[in-house]
């Protein structure tokens, strides 16, 4: 428990550090926020019945004004995993679940997640009512284009014929489409600039479909639509950079 209580001390210091005043505070004036962000997330709909949990790594740049700390920015995330639930191999297997590589031998094929999201999105830090407004809850919702795909590994020792290059696209279920997301977090700007950071929770709800013409699996085309979500948690590193009304000069 003392471990606990120590670490929001910790995390609640920079909102609780003005002793100087925040008419010295360097964190004043607009800015850009530069970050890059890892993130751990669960599928839910149908993205639930292809794959499980995925990790997230990203980077983004955020404009935030100096009133009422409005922000306006663009993300991208790339999405890995492998946990792949739907086995698009299947029509490749032996009996024994086996797929013989072109020497005769087990073909030690593996099946991955992979996707990415990019897009924009809008928001607003609330302060907590401390000495630094600049930390705070942070609330931003955005729009972009979602995509995922189940990646074939080859066997580098054992290679499959029908998997090349050309053929694998006939079983990767390419699928993207329009999505939305939500993010809800708390966000540290310090007045000094040594501590900058966000962490919360993300949605993610997509509009796909699969954008290949033909699976060879299933010997038809995809024409489904999809709600796919997803749902996790998110921590970022900031560079911010000040400037404009607020700020004499430009502070990195």
């Amino acid at each position: 428990m003392r471990n606990i209580l120590l670490f929001f001390f910790v995390l609640l210091l920079p909102l609780l550090g003005g002793a100087q005043g925040y008419d010295n505070a360097l964190n004043k004036g607009n800015g850009l926020l530069i970050h890059l962000s890892y993130g751990g997330h669960s599928p839910g709909g149908d993205l639930a019945d292809r794959f499980g949990p995925a990790f997230a790594v990203g980077s983004g740049i955020d404009f935030i004004t100096t009133k009422n700390n409005w922000i306006a920015g663009l993300d991208f995330s790339y999405y890995f995993g492998s946990n792949v639930k739907e086995d698009v191999l299947a029509s490749l297997r032996t009996p024994e679940g086996f797929i013989i590589g072109n020497d005769r031998s087990y073909s030690d094929i593996r099946l991955r997640m992979r996707g990415f999201y990019a897009g924009g999105h809008i928001g607003k830090v609330f302060g907590l009512g401390f000495a630094n407004p600049r930390s705070g809850i942070r609330l931003t919702l955005g729009a972009g284009l979602l995509q995922h795909k189940v990646r074939i590994q080859d066997d580098p020792q054992s290679g499959v014929p029908q998997l090349s290059d050309e053929y694998k696209k006939g079983y990767d279920r390419l699928s993207n489409g329009l999505a939305f997301t939500e993010f809800i977090g708390y966000q540290v700007l310090s007045m000094d600039r040594r501590v900058n950071f966000y962490i919360g929770m993300e949605f993610t709800q997509g509009l796909t479909m699969s954008r290949r013409d033909y699976n060879f699996d299933t010997r038809s085309r995809d024409e489904t639509e999809r709600l796919d979500l997803l749902f996790g948690f998110k921590a970022g590193w900031i560079l911010p950079i000040y400037f404009g009304k607020g700020s004499e000069e430009i502070y990195y």
